[in-house]
């Protein structure tokens, strides 16, 4: 399975689908599904039932969206951006914006 250039806790734009062009967080990584859980995108309404612990009725949820779809915000101007990998001068492996160069910060 190849690296994701994608991580929880990453600012990303929607590239397609109905919630095109809304930003949000990563909330949670699918890696076997290739699939991001983003807040605010991509909320759908589930019935549920009534449980001793969860209230029952229609609720709203985040669902997975695939990350062919999604793209990091660029840390220097927020507009979507291809993702690259460097080496540091100190031999630390880090993530950057192909768009201006910027490394991307590790947000966990």
């Amino acid at each position: 399975m190849a690296s994701l250039k994608i991580k929880k806790g990453d600012h990303v734009i929607v590239l397609a689908g109905r919630d095109k062009g809304k930003h949000g967080e990563v909330v949670e990584m699918l890696p076997r599904e290739q699939r991001a859980v983003v807040r605010g995108v991509n909320v759908v309404r589930r019935h549920q039932k009534q449980t001793a612990s969860q209230e029952g009725g229609i609720i709203s949820k985040e669902a997975p969206i695939h990350i062919s779809n999604l793209a990091i915000e660029d840390p220097k101007d927020g507009k979507p951006t291809r993702v690259g990998f460097k080496l540091l001068d100190d031999g630390k492996k880090v993530r950057f914006a192909k768009r201006s160069g910027e490394v991307i910060p590790e947000r966990q």
